[in-house]
């Protein structure tokens, strides 16, 4: 016999302890789905059997994905934000519970009964995140992870891990047709793939910056996370044409001291406007006060002629919100007369 929902989220939630213990504007979607949906992510093959319901998404970026699809109506909650959400989807955010604002606990994640847990980044379902695949897959519960944090990337060591190819947008257009495949949208996703494409080519249309140099700051004014080559930033740098200072590191995000950085000194400062409260600097408004009181950077061209774009951190990660940096630094570049 089924379970209620409050007797199934106790058994998940029950089973989760023991692995623990042995471990250390939306619209509505359909009610069914005709037959199941198979995918290979991220090196494991990942099965979906019947229509998803109360999903959860461990990271802004694949949130808004979903909120895109119109499927607010089928996620049962989201964590780990970085930024207001996307624009005009404001309502179907409202309706989605938050269930942490950073990292959710695994029992938190149980606690809303999933049927389907998805994630932007390997660490987030791994050593040290919520939980690992397995851990939520021994109790039933499918998951995902965006391609674009795994894809032509070793996750192996230390930090944000390390390009071994530049990443492009079809892999993150990948990602938005997988998660409308398993929730039976498919013909939402090729619309919103083909949304962002249009807007693409209309940011990107005439426009040539081969003599512009660009330095992306993500967070942190003592060791600062600088964008290396090949990450959501190189997709912004080379769609326009121009170079990242610090693109002979493969790095997604290099810790980099500041004399190095003003060593380099790029024309324009592409910077992160976080909302979130763990790093130093995670403002904008915080990270300008820093460069132009600081004697090492003050000195900057970039600073000197306040040559700054700001970005929200989702549009710095590999997202659909890497198509909107796209748009705000061309629109940056034109506005600081470096381009037509």
């Amino acid at each position: 016999m089924p379970l209620s929902r409050p007797a199934r989220a106790a058994v998940l939630l029950a089973a989760g302890s023991l692995l623990l213990t042995g471990c250390g504007g939306s619209k509505p979607g359909p009610s069914t789905t005709k037959a199941a949906v198979t995918l290979d992510n991220c090196g494991r093959t990942v099965r979906v059997e019947a229509a998803l319901k109360r999903a959860v998404s461990l990271n802004q970026g694949t949130t808004e994905i979903l909120l895109s699809l119109g499927l607010a109506d089928r996620m049962a909650g989201t964590a780990t934000w970085t930024d207001p959400v996307m624009k005009g989807l404001e309502k179907a955010d409202a309706r989605v519970p938050r269930i942490a604002d950073n990292t959710p606990s695994f029992e938190r994640v149980l606690d809303t009964d999933p049927d389907f847990v998805a994630a932007s980044f390997v660490s987030t379902l791994g050593e040290g995140g919520v939980a690992t695949r397995e851990q939520f897959e021994k109790l039933g519960v499918p998951t995902y992870v965006s391609p674009s944090d795994c894809a032509g990337k070793d996750n192996s060591g230390g930090g944000d891990g390390t390009r071994q190819e530049p990443l492009e947008l079809d892999t993150v257009y990948g990602e938005i047709r997988d998660l409308a495949a398993v929730f039976g949208v498919k013909e939402r996703g090729d619309r919103l793939v083909a949304s962002l494409q249009r807007r693409m080519t209309k940011a990107t249309r005439g426009i040539e910056a081969s003599d512009v140099t660009l330095l992306y700051w993500f967070a942190n004014s003592e060791s600062p996370y600088m964008a290396g080559c090949c990450g959501a930033p190189g997709v912004i740098t080379r769609a326009l044409g121009a170079k990242n200072v610090f693109d002979d590191t493969h790095e997604e995000w290099p810790q980099i001291n500041w004399e190095t950085v003003a060593e380099r000194n790029p024309d324009v400062l592409v910077i992160g406007d976080l909302n979130r409260r763990s790093q130093t600097a995670e403002s904008a408004a915080r990270k300008i006060a820093f460069l132009e009181s600081n004697p090492v950077t003050r000195t900057m061209d970039a600073v000197r002629h306040k040559r700054y774009v700001l970005l929200s951190g989702q549009a710095l990660n590999p997202t659909i919100r890497t198509v909107e940096g796209v748009e705000q630094v061309a629109a940056g570049l034109r506005r600081f007369g470096l381009v037509k």
